[in-house]
């Protein structure tokens, strides 16, 4: 198994509610196991800024899936949901990012990790250092990427790392 980040993020319906869900669906699959979700945070829209907030979190996730086949996994969830891409950085009922997958580079058609833009985004380096502080992306750790982006506008709206367990 080989331990992976995903990033979370939506701000159409019931975001927390899609992103629960995606954690117990990947939770249940015998070749995936959740081993840590961050906090909940809700976050300023980035990119394209006249739209709703984001709820964002982010998951180690263990894996016996290849890293393209954990995307696909992701974008079959995505799709599941609903998940219709119109605009780049537009509303979304989901998103799931793939951000890192082992120690491992991966440059290919439609894959890129560690994800390109994460280190620029603090909507993705809070909740992840919630979860791997010292994990090491591009030279640095996340707890170091953190303290040079602009978290402006970002709070926390569920404290407890568990809210994805449902009732």
């Amino acid at each position: 198994m080989i331990r992976a980040a995903l990033g979370f993020g939506g701000n159409l319906g019931d975001p927390r509610q899609s992103m629960a869900e995606a954690l117990r669906i990947l939770d249940a699959r015998p070749d995936c196991r959740v081993a840590a979700v961050s906090r909940l945070y809700r976050t300023p829209p980035w990119g394209k800024t006249d739209q709703a907030d984001f709820f964002n979190a982010c998951a180690l996730i263990d894996t016996a899936l290849a890293p393209n086949a954990l995307l696909e996994l992701c974008l079959e969830i995505e799709r599941g949901m609903k998940r219709v891409r119109i605009e780049r950085w537009g509303p979304r009922t989901i998103d799931i990012d793939v951000l890192t997958y082992g120690s491992d580079t991966v440059h290919e058609e439609g894959l890129d990790i560690p994800h390109p833009r994460m280190v620029e985004r603090a909507f993705v380096l809070m909740p992840l250092a919630d979860i791997a502080p010292e994990l090491q992306v591009m030279g640095q750790t996340i707890t170091a990427w953190l303290s040079q982006a602009d978290q402006s506008g970002i709070v926390v709206s569920e404290a407890t790392q568990d809210w994805w367990r449902g009732p």
